[in-house]
């Protein structure tokens, strides 16, 4: 009985039929220097950076709501390895990937909450000066079709 109700709910969600939803945000990067070394140089393997930052719409001026997570170094002067969550009004973003210290990243979305209840996709981040004080975060989801309000702009 146990098998045949997973079985249900397994093909359900399979089915679920979903939307695409494309939006872009800007994280204002203002606690990114919060370090934790991993020894003793200025870059170490192991350095951790934490942050909670505020996001706000793609024309960085209607503030939506925050971030926050956690970067660990993992290649000298080349990439970290990043989790953050979103938190905005509709719910909650997870996001996790490389970020690279010279290039664009694409991170995965790994789920979400509320609005964003089973997103999945990918958010392209991209620093907008060479200071690395603001990103944008530009979102590619699939999220379930019914469940989602309209999504930031």
């Amino acid at each position: 009985m146990r098998m045949a109700a997973a079985l249900l709910i397994l093909t359900t969600l399979a089915c679920t039929p979903l939307r695409a939803a494309t939006f872009q945000l800007v994280e204002r990067a203002e606690t990114d220097s919060t370090h934790v070394r991993g020894g003793n140089a200025p870059d170490n393997v192991g350095d951790m950076l934490t942050f909670t930052n505020p996001i706000f719409d793609a024309a960085n001026a209607g503030r939506l709501g925050s971030d926050q997570g956690y970067c660990v170094r993992l290649v000298v002067r080349k990439t970290y390895e990043c989790h953050l969550t979103l938190l905005l009004a509709a719910g909650q973003l997870v996001v996790d990937g490389p970020f690279y210290d010279d290039a664009d990243s694409i991170m995965a979305v790994t789920g979400g909450t509320g609005a964003y209840a089973g997103a999945r996709g990918a958010m392209k981040l991209h620093a907008r000066d060479a200071h690395g004080s603001a990103f944008d975060f530009g979102f590619d989801l699939e999220v379930l079709r019914g469940l989602t309000p309209p999504l930031p702009r």
